[in-house]
């Protein structure tokens, strides 16, 4: 883990790929949750739906970094987010992170997190987030 203690740390990492997070099985189990709560299309086809994919995101990001300095942090939103590939169900994905801006807003900085889902086994990445977080003072 990537331990970040203010903007001028943040600023100093822009560019960087800070890392990956652990592998989760996305099986049955968790998919039968999701839609439960959800109720985004539990299909027979045998994939997980991707609003399931995009939710790990806010697992795997804090896994591999924390950032620190700031009274708080607030999870701002998203900048855009692509889906490359399919996740069957009983597949293994993991996050990779990486910094690429910070931003001044007013109160603090704004954060551009790309995080790419990536799936075991498979040359394309199931999901791609552009997170945007705000540490405030």
């Amino acid at each position: 883990m990537r331990v970040f203690d203010g903007a001028d740390d943040l600023r100093a990492a822009v560019g960087r790929h800070l890392g990956h997070s652990g592998w989760l099985t996305v099986d049955r189990a968790r998919v039968d949750r999701f839609t439960g709560a959800t109720g985004d299309g539990a299909s027979g086809d045998g994939l997980a739906p991707g609003f399931l994919v995009l939710s790990l995101v806010n697992s795997f990001l804090p896994e591999v970094v924390d950032v620190r300095g700031f009274a708080m942090g607030v999870n701002y939103g998203a900048d855009g987010v692509r889906f490359p590939a399919p996740v069957p169900i009983g597949a293994r994905l993991r996050g990779g992170v990486e910094l690429a801006a910070v931003d001044d807003v007013r109160g603090g900085v704004q954060a551009t997190w790309v995080v790419t889902v990536e799936r075991d086994g498979s040359p394309e990445p199931a999901c791609i987030v552009s997170s945007l977080a705000r540490y405030l003072a």
